[in-house]
């Protein structure tokens, strides 16, 4: 018995009163329900799209963030920021937030920009390239089709933002992870598809590194397009491999072979931050970028 200094009466009285309680709440939890409901209305955050594509044979679904004072038969073009991992229970929610955030006016450190979120199917399949490791192979079978995921965004995905939607010549991409390595291989095979590249903790571990190895455009002294590159990592050690790597050294030497271009119009921006690690990593490090790769703005006053 869980009161044993009461008597029966007691105890009754106290069931009672207890019971009493159980319906009042109840009672105004129903009518609190009723009340929000009839009083609510959806919080739209953006649109949701499904993109049919013929590259990957598959229908694809697009998050699309508009800035606000965006309508469609104005006459401003926006930027265009294009998230990997977009899906709304992955990145898509919290960067649009700092992306909103960096757009007030009152900030004014980022243009008001349109974000194009790519939810995911299979990132294993999309993110990465045919691995040479017989372990690697055996152990995702699923893996190594990168190329046509980038063929997707550069022959569906951009031209289909493009006639949609108010866009300038802006376009960044943004990846962590095998996102990020997949931005890296966007960035050594097709530089051009980008103007800014957000490269956070990228699994460069993959085939052994082998992207690390590859010759790009990007490093030619006749590359003439304007290119700002962001690489973030964090306290983040070995990597899941069977060959030993470190995810901190990967980052370094992707930015060291970067920044030996003989291009004038390219930028390497390198930020180690020790205190974030492989998970936490993602927020700080875009609202880092945001500072280093868009030139001051003047505020609104």
């Amino acid at each position: 018995m869980r009161y044993p200094f009461l008597n029966a009466r007691a105890i009754l009285l106290l069931g009672f009163a207890n019971l009493l309680t159980f319906c009042t709440l109840s009672t105004y939890g129903q009518s609190a329900k009723t009340i929000k409901h009839e009083n609510s209305k959806p919080f739209v955050l953006g649109e949701i799209l499904e993109l049919n594509s013929d590259v990957l044979g598959e229908k694809r679904v697009l998050n699309i963030y508009l800035p606000e004072g965006y309508y469609a038969k104005d006459s401003v073009k926006y930027p265009v920021i294009y998230l990997l991992d977009g899906s709304a229970d992955e990145d898509f929610i919290h960067i649009v937030g700092l992306v909103q955030f960096n757009s007030f006016e009152w900030i004014n450190q980022v243009p008001k920009s349109i974000v194009v979120g790519i939810a995911n199917v299979d990132r294993k399949r999309d993110f990465t390239f045919p691995t040479t490791l017989q372990e690697d192979k055996k152990k995702y079978p699923e893996t190594g089709h990168s190329d046509k995921f980038i063929a997707f965004i550069e022959k569906e995905l951009q031209p289909f933002i493009e006639a949609e939607y108010r866009t300038n010549n802006t376009k960044t991409i943004i990846g962590q992870s095998l996102a990020g390595l997949c931005a890296t291989e966007i960035l050594i095979r097709k530089p051009a598809l980008f103007n800014k590249y957000i490269i956070i903790s990228p699994s460069l571990w993959w085939d052994n590194g082998s992207l690390l190895n590859l010759r790009s455009d990007v490093l030619d002294e006749s590359f003439s397009w304007q290119t700002d590159i962001y690489i973030a990592v964090g306290k983040e050690g070995l990597t899941p491999t069977e060959i030993p790597r470190v995810m901190e050294v990967d980052a370094n030497l992707l930015a060291e072979k970067i920044s030996g271009t003989r291009s004038k119009n390219v930028h390497v921006f390198f930020d180690y931050l020790p205190q974030e690690n492989h998970g936490t990593i993602m927020h700080q490090a875009v609202s880092n970028s945001f500072r280093l790769l868009y030139p001051a703005l003047p505020v609104k006053k």
